[in-house]
Order: structure tokens, then sequence, then C-alpha cells
């Protein structure tokens, strides 16, 4: 008889479970990273989320009062007025930032040259600047004695917008985000075409589609996800609005006060005014309107078949 028919057949490796040896030196690279996580985010919640859970007053002391923070927080106009605020400024925002990134993405995935890079670079560049840095840069700009936009107006006879005036802050603001955002979610969404199969390209020319109809009917459509995943990243950071009000809230001349947005009226309490333990729930509460926005939209968007299923 054959040796091979007389072979018995081969069996089916099993899955060897790791060894004791295996799972230490798996942990060991693992916890540093743990410890960090703990020590900076996992501790500093959990004691901010204590502290949330008293009220100290001068007559009474100390108190324990459960969730009493929280329902003040709720009733507070200025926390109210700041949560509004936030929500107003992401319906204005973020459909802009993402016109302007998809628009952005898009002309540069139809170019193959050297200028494709350069121009990739230069437009995640504002990303790559401190938020710092790019906002005392551009309260040197907006400022309406010494700025270069003023001394264009007035090269002509005429006065500047002063994006820093109470009238015109918004938009000042909407436009020191788009510029330092725009080029990470283009990244996202220029990675994302690179994703898509070129023969589909291809198919849609020989059948007579321009660059126009192929971006409208091909491009956009498969980069639903990535839109997706932008928006939801934009509405996350947007509702948590800090740093770029609060570096120039000293060269706005009062155009933006202390309860601003949601964050900055957390610090106000907690760091002007010492009132931890109010400043604490304002925090946590604010982390529950970003969730609760957060889970509407992805509840409102989702697919079946998609990640969001």
């Amino acid at each position: 008889m054959d040796a091979e028919a007389t072979a018995s057949p081969a069996r089916p490796k099993r899955f060897r479970s790791p060894t004791a040896r295996q799972n230490i030196t798996g942990w060991l690279f693992v916890g540093p990273f743990g410890l960090v996580f703990l020590a900076m985010l996992v501790l500093p919640l959990g004691y901010a989320l204590y502290l949330s859970t008293f009220r100290k007053t001068l007559i009474g002391g100390t108190q324990f009062v459960w969730f009493g923070n929280y329902t003040k927080a709720f009733d507070d106009p200025s926390f109210v007025s700041g949560v509004w605020f936030v929500i107003k400024f992401s319906l204005v925002l973020i459909p802009f930032q993402m016109a302007i990134s998809l628009a952005v993405a898009l002309m540069i995935d139809v170019l193959v040259n050297r200028l494709a890079r350069f121009s990739r670079l230069m437009i995640f560049m504002p990303y790559a600047i401190p938020a710092v840095i790019g906002a005392l840069m551009w309260g040197f700009l907006y400022s309406k004695n010494f700025g270069p936009i003023a001394d264009v107006f007035g090269a002509f006879g005429a006065t500047g917008p002063d994006f820093l005036s109470s009238d015109l802050i918004f938009w000042g603001l909407v436009n020191v985000v788009t510029w330092q955002w725009v080029g990470y979610y283009m990244i996202i969404l220029y990675a994302a075409l690179q994703g898509i199969d070129p023969e589909l390209y291809e198919a849609a020319r020989i059948d007579g589609a321009s660059q126009w109809q192929i971006a409208l009917r091909i491009k956009i459509p498969l980069l639903s996800r990535a839109l997706v995943l932008i928006l939801v990243f934009a509405l996350i950071g947007t509702l948590q609005f800090f740093n770029e009000p609060k570096i120039l809230q000293q060269l706005a001349a009062g155009a933006i006060p202390d309860d601003f947005t949601p964050n900055m009226y957390a610090y106000q309490q907690a760091f002007s005014l010492a009132n931890y333990n109010y400043g604490s729930a304002i925090s946590f509460a604010l982390g529950a309107v970003v969730f609760v926005c957060v889970y509407v939209f992805l509840f409102a968007t989702r697919k079946r078949g998609s990640f969001l299923s």
C-alpha cells in the first residue's frame, strides 16, 4: 500500500494557552502605561467625583450632599448659558470645519505631484502648533492697535473688523479653531480616500464620469464612516471648549467673561474662588452633557453593517 495512503490525516494544531512566563512578560510591557493611566487619569477622576459630592460652607463646614451640587449646576444660569453657547458654537463650527477639510482632502487626492505632499504638510502644520501659541498668535493678528489686519485696513483709510469685540468674538473663535483643526480632519479623510479601490474610478471614467461626478457619487459616499468619526471628535472637543477663549480672555477686553464656556466656569469656581467641590460637579455635569449629545448623535446616525452598529 502506498505510504501516502496509509499516513494518518494531519491533526489540527491546538491553541496553546500562554504560559505564566508569557503572562508576566505581557504585564511588564503593559504595566508602565497602566500605572501612568491609573495615576494621571483614573485616580484624579475618582478624587474629583468624590469632591463633587461635598459642599463646603463657612457655617456648616464640609457636608456630604450627594447630588446636590449637580442639581445646583443645572439650575445655575452661568452653567446653562455656557452649555447653550458651546452647543450653538458646535452647530456653526463643525459643519464649517468638515466642509473645508473635505474639500481640501478631495483636492489633494487628485494631485499626484510633489505639491500634494507639500500641501498636506502645510495644512496639517497648524495642528502641530500648541493651542496656547496659536491663540496668542491670532490674538496678535486680531489686535486693533498693532495687528497686521488693522494695518492693512488702515492703509486704505478704513477701520478693520475687531474680532476681539463682543460682537465678533464668536466668529473670531470660529476662525481660530477651524485653522487649528482642519488639517487634522483633512489627514483622516485623505487616509480614507487612499483606501478606496482605484478600479472604481477607472470604471466611472470609462462610463464618462467627470472628476466632479466621481467626487460626489463615489468618494463622498465612501467617506461616510470617516466623516462620522471626525464629527464625533469635533463634537466632543467643541463641547469642552476651553484653551482658545481662556488665552484670548485677557486680550478681548471683557468680551469673554469667566462663564463664557462651562469649562471656563469650572476653572473659575475651582481656581479663582477655591470652590473645588462645585467646580468638580460642573466638570462632571459637562461630561454628562457631552455623553448625552454624542450618544444621541450616534443613535441617530447608526447604520447596519457600520462601526456604529
